[in-house]
Order: structure tokens, then C-alpha cells, then sequence
């Protein structure tokens, strides 16, 4: 092949890269979206963790939906009140400061004290019990299973499997509901980081039946209702929870609870 040959192509090359960079360029420009400047800053100062606990598609997702007015500046979990005095600040809006939560595991069933129906060998995962004999080897079908479905979901490491049963760890949680969306039991709820008692049990069975598979599952007594000096605790399906807006964590409950399932959060 010709000097002149290969010279004409590179030409024709180049000309044609040239071309399609202009009409890239040109297309850029006439189809871009225009993005508000204040939810780029929204997102410089979100954690990024991208763990959807706000409720929205990541971090990127939140900016939006704040900077549109559908979400409040105090959306993200993981942030926290620094946070959200932060994206105030940009959108020229106060804070409001709100309740910390963490998420709570309502079961009590450790080793020693919940009953197993067989020993289990097999996939370590909570949803994989659905295709178990009886849901699963534990006697409790309301009690934590232990395979640490929840622990895989959380993205801080604040839950763990201890004895048996999943732990919450409230100085690492960020209250993100991974491991509550994650829970086949529904096992997880949120609760006050400041909240003083819990109740520990989910069983709705009757009294003799909780007995027959737990040592420490919630009897539905009353005992606790009974002794409440606020009515902050009922019991209702067989099982006590409490109203964390109305306790003030004087202790009575869990004092009169002849299972113990009632107890102050480290």
C-alpha cells in the first residue's frame, strides 16, 4: 500500500472521529438535565452510603426528593441531626430534630432456654427456612431462627447472631430497617435509642403452648398491664408491647413479669 494511501485514510479517520465528536457534542448539550446546584451540595454532605433507610433509590435519590420538597431534611438515618442541619442549611430550612431509633430484636429464645424440634444441617439463612420441615428446627414459630439473615443485610455491622438469637448493637445501628425488611419472622422493629424497657417476645401462642417450646416467652399474664402506672403496656394477641411514647421507664413491668422478657436496653 501507498504513502499516499494510508495518508488519505488516517485523513478520512480523523474526519469522521471529528464529525461524530461534534454531533456527540451537540446532542450532550440539547438533551442534558438540568440539575438543581442545591442537590448536588444536598449530596456532597450525605453519608453515601446508598443503603435506601430514607426510602428513596440511595443517596442521590433522597438529594432529589428533598431539593422537590418530597422529603424532609431530616430523611436520612444514617446522618443523623449533623446531617440534616447540613442539608437545612442549604435549602435555608431549620432541622427538625428528631427521635434517634434503633432497631430492636423482639425475642429472648436463646439456646438454652427456646426448644429445638431436630437438629438442623444445612443452609445457614432465615429465608431458606420457608423450604425446611416445620418452618425451621426451632420449637417457637414466632422466635428468631439464628442463621443471620439479618446480620448479612446490615451494611454497619450492628447485628450479630449471640447464642443463638440476633443482637442489636445500639451504638452501631443507624436505624436503616435493612434488617427489618430482611426479617422473615418480623422479628425487628424500631424503637427509641433512648428507650428504657422492651419486651422480648413475639409469640402470640397461648400461655401453656409458649411454655412447651421457651423457657422466658411472654404467658400473656397481664401482670405487666396491670401494674403500669401510665398504660404504657398492653397486651394484645397473646403478647405485651409497649408504648414507648407513654413509658417512663419506671421499671414496674418488668419487675412484675414472671418471665423476665421485660428488660432495660444496654
Amino acid at each position: 500500500m501507498s504513502i499516499t494511501g494510508v495518508l488519505l485514510a488516517m485523513i478520512i479517520v480523523g474526519a469522521t472521529g471529528c464529525i461524530i465528536g461534534f454531533f456527540l457534542c451537540a446532542a450532550s448539550e440539547k438533551f442534558k438535565v438540568e440539575v438543581d446546584e442545591r442537590e448536588t451540595a444536598i449530596l456532597d454532605v450525605l453519608p453515601g452510603n446508598n443503603c435506601g433507610g430514607c426510602g428513596y433509590a440511595g443517596c442521590s435519590g433522597l438529594a432529589a426528593a428533598i431539593v422537590k420538597g418530597e422529603a424532609p431534611v431530616n430523611q436520612c438515618p444514617v446522618g443523623g441531626a449533623p446531617v440534616a442541619a447540613k442539608v437545612g442549611e442549604i435549602m435555608g430550612v431549620a432541622a427538625e430534630e428528631g427521635t434517634r431509633k434503633v432497631a430492636f430484636v423482639k425475642c429472648a429464645g436463646t439456646c438454652e432456654k427456646a426448644k429445638d424440634n431436630y437438629a438442623y444441617s444445612g443452609v445457614m439463612d432465615c429465608t431458606a427456612m420457608a423450604f425446611v420441615p416445620g418452618g425451621g428446627p426451632k420449637s417457637c414459630d414466632y422466635g428468631c431462627m439464628g442463621f443471620g439473615s439479618c446480620v448479612k443485610a446490615c451494611p454497619f455491622d450492628a447485628i450479630h447472631i449471640v447464642d443463638g438469637i440476633a443482637k442489636v448493637d445500639k451504638e452501631a445501628c443507624k436505624a436503616c430497617g435493612k434488617c427489618i425488611d430482611t426479617c422473615p419472622k418480623h422479628l425487628i422493629e424500631f424503637i427509641p435509642y433512648e428507650a428504657t424497657y422492651a419486651v422480648s417476645c413475639s409469640s402470640k401462642d397461648k400461655g401453656k403452648d409458649v411454655m412447651a417450646v421457651c423457657q422466658t416467652g411472654c404467658i400473656a399474664c397481664h401482670l405487666c398491664e396491670k401494674n403500669c402506672p401510665n398504660g404504657a403496656i398492653t397486651v394484645t394477641d397473646n403478647v405485651a408491647h409497649i408504648d414507648q411514647e407513654k413509658c417512663t421507664g419506671c421499671g414496674a413491668c418488668a419487675e412484675k413479669c414472671p418471665k423476665k422478657i421485660i428488660f432495660a436496653q444496654a
